[in-house]
């Protein structure tokens, strides 16, 4: 019998330990693996939709729908590419950038998702996040990839693709290690259509993008101090510290307070409710927290 992307989708999602994905076990609990309830929210899909792919009602997903497949599945490159053949879609071309996020990489903010922590690509596009992260900066799981952009939301757009309300940085290094980031980015993968048109559009759009881009800026990441204005708990000051994987391109955002802190409660607090209003809702802005 043939193999098909419904039946390979189940496979991959039987083997999957809830604790892989930062889910405790329920007592009583039958299924094995993941439930496509579990799959369809770490991938950002309808159950619905994850039901008829494993069904082969739905023959034809987009390539965006796979990667986020790949991802929620922790599949490593070879399955990766297995993936997108079964979809009928050509798998990511060497030279290109990766939106993958290895396995490991997965595992662990399973075990972090109590920190706010988000993983990037090498043009710093958000690829994954945890709760915490959704809830300290709004959850970004309804934007676009191009809309996830850091350096187009630092020089272009604002930050509406990574956090719902204000980030007040701290120190003025953030900018110039973005630019250097991106240009190394287009030496690595010069034929990246995508990363050629992301930099031609910010050197339009920004005059700070085209100034240090053509002065050629450098610059190293550094711990910083940032505060979040959330629109629940008034301002959150964090550590913030950019870590590297070694052998890949992705990179990881880490937020952090120190224990004991009036800050630190705030993130509890937060991680608690979930950030939900008291009547129920989404905060949905700066709100009376915010400042100019």
């Amino acid at each position: 019998m043939d193999e098909t992307l419904g039946t390979a989708l189940r496979r991959w999602r039987d083997r999957l330990s809830p604790l892989d994905v930062g889910r405790a076990p329920r007592p009583g609990r039958r299924a094995v693996g993941l439930r496509r309830e579990e799959l369809a929210e770490l991938a950002g899909l309808s159950v619905d939709y994850v039901v008829r792919l494993e069904q082969g009602r739905a023959t034809s997903p987009s390539a965006q729908v796979v990667a986020s497949l790949v991802r929620a599945l922790q599949l490593r490159p070879m399955e990766r590419d297995h993936a997108y053949r079964l979809a009928g879609l050509l798998p990511p071309q060497e030279g290109m950038i990766s939106t993958h996020v290895p396995a490991g990489v997965q595992r662990m903010l399973a075990r972090l998702r109590d920190l706010p922590v988000g993983v990037f690509s090498a043009d710093w596009t958000l690829l994954s996040w945890t709760p915490a992260w959704a809830v300290l900066l709004g959850d970004p799981g309804a934007r676009t990839p191009a809309e996830r952009n850091l350096v187009r939301a630092v020089f272009a757009t604002g930050p509406a693709g990574l956090a719902a309300w204000p980030v007040l940085q701290d120190g003025d290094a953030l900018n110039p290690a973005l630019v250097a980031d991106l240009r190394t980015a287009l030496v690595t993968y010069p034929h990246d259509g995508a990363l050629i048109d992301l930099v031609e559009e910010l050197r339009s759009a920004s005059a700070e993008f085209a100034r240090l881009w053509d002065e050629g800026a450098v610059g190293p990441h550094v711990s910083a101090r940032k505060t979040v204005v959330h629109p629940e708990v008034g301002e959150v000051a964090c550590d913030c510290d950019v870590l590297t994987v070694p052998g890949s391109d992705i990179r990881l955002i880490v937020y952090t307070v120190a224990a004991g802190s009036t800050d630190a409660e705030k993130l509890e607090f937060l991680r608690v409710t979930g950030g939900v209003r008291a009547d129920g809702s989404p905060p949905s802005g700066p709100g009376r927290f915010s400042r100019p």
